[in-house]
């Protein structure tokens, strides 16, 4: 039947429904941009457009990328408008392919309309794309068979090529067979034999370390990140070109779709993979792409350490405040009592409650039973509580105290205590929570530069970020010293965790391949001992100890022989009394001398 039919077809078509059913077949689906019909047979689910009948071409594509159809077959007067509506559709759309196919038909077999499908190899879009196929018709011969030239761009290999023409077989209408019987897309990114990967970044350990000492490392890179991208190329046969903007590190994007750092390179296509702790962040997925996570990372702050108390404050400590609340309840609610026993007689009644309470003696019991009563229950718990106080205060005396130190996110806070970095990416991650305690924590944060993050460190009034890595280690910010580290103690609780990505173009062609690169290094282990290895080579070692053993700064107490720092509470207690009586006697006396003169 199919044979039968095809006596009907024009040459074209014959070669297009061969393409299809050799090619894309396997498609999800396919999508037919022809200002003229087809007449051919397609195995797959399929679509058609008609560029121009219903509205804007843009948003026609825009449709049906959204459903899949992402392999595209294009006959258009002027094929560079698809072009430009397609590279709009991957900015716009949602969905992702690596390995989407174009083929591009002529509309006139005539020598301007080859040269507009020529011309779309110069197109910025195109470098991009790496499965592109021209059906270009050279010539008629004697016996009226058309040959039909298939083309692509060079899309691997030197830059300078990169616009010129591939020419990968030729087709002959009359014997409907290939000359050479070429793959028609030789672009599967197996071998880029030399083509340049251009890759943002900038210097922070351990992920990337650029300007390195060429005798320690010959590429003068190195870093875990650093090493999955010369992997990668070392896989593909790829050249890596740095593109640098240190100024502006992970950078920002503009609504204009410009930007600066890393992220705006890749915005602004200077660069096609960024690296650098790239977190999977909402706002930049909506616009980039990201490869398979490769490093489970957890963001938390060294918050200064706590101080052993002031000791003023020992004699306070044995007890609670709220027990001393409740002291305080008991001395009242027992001084009413007593006045109520004593027949309303409030004379001596809160002294001898107080005395009590301290287990002083009394030189009477009472005259009643009411009296001798209330006597012996505050005796008795005066007796128990000045026991209580008394071997709380030893042990007050003897073991260091501590203030409370900042271990959760509630803590920091509560106390109002500013964390800072030197970037705004640190809350990238957790700036669209509703979270009450969420919002509090980014009203806290603080973007400051190096130099006055590492003055600041030393002042015990901010938090420092860092970020704890699977091998154990800690990515820390060099403005955070040796010095800082011994006043500073990393938090128990993390503010959040991240898997850290590669970030590309939307749908591009090495997201694929670099996906399963990922996968392999998981496997094999090797990210952990990428880790490892670049941690005890490049990082401060010292610093790293430090916050590692940060917690452990206390485990071991110092017991320490009684001296005079510690009972300077009490003779400060001691001090404040004499004070108190004397200028309460000295205010009796001067009352009392009043009442005199005045009678």
């Amino acid at each position: 039947m199919i044979l039968q039919a095809e006596i009907f077809l024009f040459p074209i078509e014959i070669l297009l429904q061969t393409i299809i059913n050799e090619y894309l077949n396997k498609s999800y689906c396919l999508t037919l941009v022809t200002e003229t019909p087809f007449d051919i047979v397609i195995p797959i689910s399929f679509t058609y457009i008609i560029p121009y009948e219903t509205g804007n071409l843009t948003n026609q594509i825009l449709e049906v990328s959204e459903m899949g159809c992402s392999d595209y077959i294009v006959k258009m007067r002027e094929p560079k408008k698809f072009m430009v509506s397609f590279d709009e559709v991957n900015h716009l759309g949602n969905t992702r392919r690596s390995d989407r196919k174009v083929i591009f038909l002529p509309y006139d077999e005539n020598q301007i309309g080859l040269q507009n499908l020529l011309d779309i190899l110069k197109m910025k879009p195109t470098k991009f794309l790496a499965n592109l196929l021209l059906v270009l018709p050279i010539s008629r011969n004697i016996s009226g068979c058309i040959l039909y030239d298939l083309v692509s761009h060079r899309f691997v290999g030197p830059d300078e090529e990169s616009d010129q023409p591939l020419y990968i077989d030729r087709w002959n209408s009359c014997t409907r067979k290939f000359e050479n019987n070429s793959n028609l897309f030789p672009h599967d990114m197996t071998n880029l034999y030399g083509k340049t990967l251009k890759v943002a970044g900038f210097t922070y350990k351990p992920y990337v370390l650029l300007d390195l000492d060429p005798t320690v490392e010959p590429q003068g890179r190195d870093g875990t990140e650093t090493r999955i991208i010369e992997e990668f190329c070392r896989w593909l046969n790829c050249t890596i070109e740095l593109v640098r903007d240190d100024e502006h590190q992970w950078g920002e994007i503009y609504e204009n779709n410009t930007g600066v750092g890393v992220i705006g390179s890749l915005i602004e296509d200077r660069a096609d993979v960024g690296i650098t702790a790239m977190y999977s962040w909402y706002d930049e997925y909506v616009v980039l792409d990201f490869s398979t996570p490769y490093i489970r990372t957890a963001v938390t702050c060294v918050a200064p350490s706590p101080r052993i108390l002031a000791s003023w404050e020992m004699p306070l400590l044995p007890f609670t405040l709220y027990m001393w609340l409740a002291l305080l309840f008991t001395l009242i609610y027992a001084s009413i009592a007593l006045t109520i026993a004593q027949g309303c007689s409030s004379d001596r009644v809160l002294l001898t409650t107080f005395g009590m309470m301290i287990t002083q003696t009394q030189y009477s019991a009472g005259s009643t039973w009411r009296i001798r009563s209330i006597t012996g229950w505050l005796l008795i718990s005066g007796l128990v509580l000045d026991n209580a106080y008394g071997g709380g205060l030893a042990s007050v005396f003897t073991v260091p105290k501590y203030e409370p130190s900042v271990d959760t996110v509630q803590d920091l806070v509560d106390r109002q205590l500013e964390w800072g970095a030197t970037h705004d990416a640190w809350i990238f991650s957790i700036s669209h929570s509703q979270e009450p305690l969420v919002k509090q924590l980014i009203s806290l944060f603080r973007v400051k530069p190096a130099a006055e993050l590492r003055q600041k460190s030393l002042t015990r009034n901010i938090a420092l970020s860092i970020e704890r890595l699977p091998a154990g280690y800690f990515a820390v910010g060099d403005y955070i010293t040796k010095e800082a580290m011994l006043d500073l103690t990393v938090m128990q609780e993390d503010f959040y965790y991240e898997q850290c990505v590669a970030m590309l173009r939307k749908s591009s062609p090495y997201t694929k391949k670099l996906n399963q690169l990922v996968g392999r290094l998981h496997e094999s282990g090797l990210m952990i001992a990428w880790e490892t290895q670049v941690s005890l080579k490049y990082l401060n070692f010292e610093v790293q100890l430090e916050v590692r053993l940060s917690r452990s700064k206390r485990d071991i107490e110092i017991v320490e022989q009684l001296s005079l720092r510690h009972v300077v509470g009490v003779f400060i207690i001691y001090v404040t009394g004499v004070i108190l009586s004397i200028l309460i006697c000295i205010m009796e006396i001067l009352v009392k001398r009043k009442q005199t003169i005045q009678e």
